[in-house]
């Protein structure tokens, strides 16, 4: 798992075609890694916001209570393992367009390795810092979208005209998955399940 994240970043387009040809036999195997990747930014919100928290303005720092932090914790890791499901799923329905035949769990796996950035940016939220939560958030989601242009052809096996048109559909779901998730944690919130602060 390890040598695929940093070959994500240090040489993209290699590391996508080692990692298609490991899907073809050993996909079921690489969800374990699916599940450690998705929970590396909901510990880390849990430690940034129960060790160190954040304040506004210079002022006192604020912290939210152990058992808020779990709860809101939980909730985003459920949430990032459903978001990575339906993209993989999206991902698999539309293959069928481009004559393509991977399966479910190889379409959830290249979704997971797709959002490698997003998880591995969520370290950043061992301090949160509004200013640093951006910086590194908006370096995250443009290395993930270069990540699903530069991998899908090379997954799919299709040319790269019809990848650019299929990374750009996958991409238009992924913000609306993304808004659904603002969404649903909005009801929750709504529901009493949010954050109880301490100063």
């Amino acid at each position: 798992m390890i040598n695929h994240v940093w070959g994500l970043f240090a040489h993209p387009s290699q590391e996508w075609q080692e990692i298609t040809g490991e899907e073809r036999e050993v996909g079921h195997l690489h969800l374990g890694e699916v599940l450690v990747l998705a929970a590396i930014p909901a510990i880390s919100a849990f430690i940034g916001t129960t060790q160190i928290g954040w304040s506004i303005g210079g002022g006192e720092a604020v912290k939210l209570t152990e058992g808020s932090a779990l709860q809101l914790t939980l909730l985003s890791y459920l949430a990032m393992l459903g978001g990575v499901a339906v993209m993989g799923g999206f991902i698999h329905w539309m293959s069928r367009t481009y004559d393509a035949n991977p399966t479910l769990v190889q379409c959830v796996v290249f979704a997971a390795y797709t959002a490698t950035p997003l998880f591995v940016g969520g370290l950043a939220a061992l301090y949160p810092h509004i200013w640093l939560g951006m910086l590194v958030g908006t370096a995250a989601i443009c290395y993930t979208t270069y990540l699903l242009y530069v991998g899908l052809p090379t997954f799919m096996n299709i040319p790269a005209d019809e990848g650019f048109l299929f990374s750009s559909s996958v991409l238009a779901v992924g913000l609306v998955v993304l808004v659904a998730i603002i969404a649903l944690s909005v009801i929750m919130w709504g529901m009493g399940v949010g954050p109880i602060y301490v100063r």
